[in-house]
């Protein structure tokens, strides 16, 4: 009876239950690290990002709502397509690396957000791993990933040689030196950083998977790496994995908050800003309504006297001398700006040495931004005059706006339709026909305009007299 009793039930394997309740927690304890980590970083982001909407719809109201066909096409071709990049080969094809590299990594992202929400491993991995169709695409998309992620370590390389040793003169412009600079130097540092978290994560994936079943996942470049770490052994490995697993994440995380600080946010802005650009030919400058309306004053004057009808007008402001006054098209354009510089190498202004520099014009347009919205934030949300404005004070200077000869050199190259003229020009109305600022050469010849019809100081009757010699 007793050695029935003894066959029948057997002693429990409390070493078993133990090493299983170990993993649950360890799962548990990941679930919830990944859970709080990912709330915290969504909600900082979604105030960041909210605060740079309402920053842009600080400018004035504007309805873009034409061909919408037209602003589609120029968005896949000019945003995603990167159609005005390719002006200049060799940058061209090191940003497409980059670029293609950023995109087709996020694939990868998914498999590790929801492994971290749901505390698996590899969980798409093992859902096909069993169809060989599906588990060859799946290794070929990581290993993709990889030869992107490769390919781009090398151009991170060469960027940072372009812009710190070799001295390209379009990065070497007083508006980058500070923070710009640093900015740029961080992003490809980060890049370095993240390069190295995907490879200590894929490599010590493989090489543990190396040890358990005596082959890899056959990802091409980890799994080329992953033998010479298969002798440190399982603890060793698992470490490994694990730093380039939660450094991977930590550094995407960590760039979501990064960005609306950085010129990068173009990573995000360049599609909408695409979409949104003026549509006209580059020379045409389009009226201003309240000049139109007083001509048509002009050619009927009884519609002056008529009797006013609705609520009354408010007054007319010529021009724009803050950021209030310019669009909230225009203030996207400067949170859009790459601050590539290819406007200002382009800008026969500059190449002569005037102070002029397109690029320097968007970002003090978004400097002064900041600056209005700090205000607003130190004040509840609302805005209270400073007595500063977007000309002078630190930012654009009346010598910058001179120089302009409006020969739409800078708003040809930028690679996203950024238009900095549209902003010069604006700016220029409001000097000349609001604050009289005009050069005394101005002067004589509007004075002369508005007498003869004619920049000449003689009358119209005289104007063909020449012809008479």
């Amino acid at each position: 009876m007793n050695i029935l009793v003894a066959k029948t039930f057997k002693p429990y394997n409390f070493a078993s239950f133990k090493s299983v309740s170990k993993q649950m927690i360890l799962k548990l304890i990941q679930i919830l690290a990944f859970v709080a980590l990912s709330g915290s970083v969504f909600f900082l982001a979604f105030k960041l990002y909210k605060r740079i909407y309402r920053n842009i719809m600080l400018g004035r109201k504007q309805v873009i709502n034409d061909n919408i066909p037209e602003r589609l096409k120029n968005t896949l071709l000019v945003a995603l397509g990167q159609k005005k990049m390719f002006k200049n080969v060799i940058p061209a094809l090191l940003h497409l690396v980059i670029y293609v590299s950023f995109v087709i990594t996020q694939i990868e992202l998914i498999e590790i957000l929801i492994d971290g929400f749901t505390g698996n491993h590899r969980i798409i991995y093992h859902a096909v791993e069993n169809i060989p169709f599906l588990k060859g695409f799946y290794v070929f998309v990581v290993s993709f990933i990889e030869v992107l992620s490769l390919l781009t370590l090398f151009v991170t390389f060469a960027f940072l040689y372009r812009r710190n040793l070799i001295k390209i003169p379009r990065f070497q412009k007083p508006e980058l030196n500070g923070w710009p600079k640093l900015d740029a130097n961080n992003i490809l540092y980060m890049e370095l950083t993240l390069i190295t978290f995907i490879f200590m994560m894929n490599t010590g994936d493989q090489a543990k998977y190396l040890l358990q079943h005596g082959h890899t996942y056959g990802f091409w470049v980890s799994g080329l790496l992953a033998p010479a770490l298969s002798g440190l052994g399982e603890t060793a490995i698992t470490i490994i994995e694990r730093i380039g697993w939660w450094g991977h994440i930590s550094m995407v995380y960590f760039f979501l908050l990064y960005l609306p600080q950085s010129k990068h946010l173009h990573i995000l802005l360049a599609f909408p800003n695409v979409f949104f650009a003026r549509l006209i030919p580059k020379g045409e400058i389009p009226n201003m309504p309240e000049i139109t309306k007083e001509v048509k004053l002009m050619m009927n004057p009884d519609a002056a006297f008529a009797a006013p009808t609705g609520e009354p007008e408010e007054p007319v402001k010529f021009g724009a001398k803050d950021i209030q006054d310019l669009s909230w098209q225009n203030l996207l354009a400067a949170y859009s700006c790459t601050e590539c510089g290819r406007c200002t190498a382009a800008c026969p202004a500059n190449q002569t040495g005037k102070l002029l520099s397109p690029r320097k014009i968007m970002m003090d347009t978004r400097d002064r931004v900041e600056e209005v919205a700090k205000s607003m934030d130190a004040n509840n949300g609302v805005w209270q005059e400073d007595g500063k404005s977007l000309i002078e004070n630190g930012y654009i200077t009346v010598e910058e706006l001179r120089a302009c000869t409006t020969c739409n050199a800078c708003v040809e190259e930028c690679p996203i339709n950024i238009n900095p003229l549209d902003i010069i020009i604006q700016l220029r109305r409001n000097l000349v026909m609001e604050d009289s600022n005009v050069p005394n050469e101005w002067a004589g010849m509007f004075a002369n305009m508005d007498n003869n019809g004619a920049p000449w100081q003689y009358s119209q009757l005289d104007r063909l007299n020449w012809t008479k010699e």
